[in-house]
């Protein structure tokens, strides 16, 4: 499986991808810089977290306006798994590949430390190796990681199933404690946690390695197994 890690101006989470990628999991990854970048070719596409354009307007806001967006719709429409950490959220929900906004943390305040998050659809490309309602630690680390969209969309994201993960414990007043969504196809997850943070115990968690392995096991029962 191929990986393509892309890195914008301020991107600072993109070797972490890679890593979990490469060396975690022990599959092909390429860091790809965004003006450069060709995705075709990749059977996953991973955008990193950071301070894209320093975050200046909104996070996200300048980099959801490049022209590596314009792949990313082509991919996402084909049926490539794309996963948007942190700042990748951002990007995503500023893009419109997925549906809602992020406001600053309610508190106002950056937070960087380990949360609790449920698993709630393992039936997801992302999701394959947890159990429904399996609690897993994952690192945060935002200040404007408030998810908020309005109760019309709300409900659409709880009637098709697409609220993958919650926070145990809502750290930055999320709507409904919404850690991560995906798209109505079910192939671009966005998440504010960062699972590329937690792929070996020595990191304090390896839960976040099984996010990697779900892809990795997804993209092999479609491509190989039938082989």
């Amino acid at each position: 499986m191929k990986f393509a890690v892309i890195v914008f101006p301020g991107s600072n989470c993109d070797r972490d991808m890679y890593y979990a990628a490469k060396d975690a999991l022990g599959e092909e990854a390429d860091l790809l810089w965004y003006q450069e970048a060709n995705l075709e070719g990749y059977d996953a596409i991973l955008i990193p977290g950071g301070f894209s354009y320093g975050d200046y307007l909104r996070s996200g806001a300048i980099a959801s306006t490049s022209d590596i967006v314009v792949q990313l719709r082509e991919q996402a429409d084909k049926g490539v798994p794309i996963l948007g950490v942190c700042n990748g959220f951002q990007i995503l929900l500023e893009s419109g590949l997925l549906p809602g906004a992020m406001l600053r943390n309610q508190n106002l305040k950056f937070m960087c430390h380990f949360e609790n998050l449920v698993v709630e659809n393992d039936e997801t490309i992302f999701t394959s190796k947890y159990n429904n309602g399996e609690v897993i630690s994952i690192p945060i680390a935002h200040h404007d990681g408030n998810y908020y969209c309005d109760e019309e969309t709300l409900a659409r994201l709880k009637e098709n199933n697409q609220i993958v993960f919650t926070y145990q414990n809502n750290p930055n007043g999320s709507v409904s404690d919404i850690a991560g969504i995906v798209n109505e196809q079910g192939n671009v997850l966005g998440m504010m946690p960062h699972p590329e943070r937690a792929v070996e115990a020595i990191l304090t968690s390896d839960d976040g390695l099984k996010l990697f392995q779900s892809m990795l096991e997804n993209w092999r029962e479609r491509y190989v197994a039938g082989a």
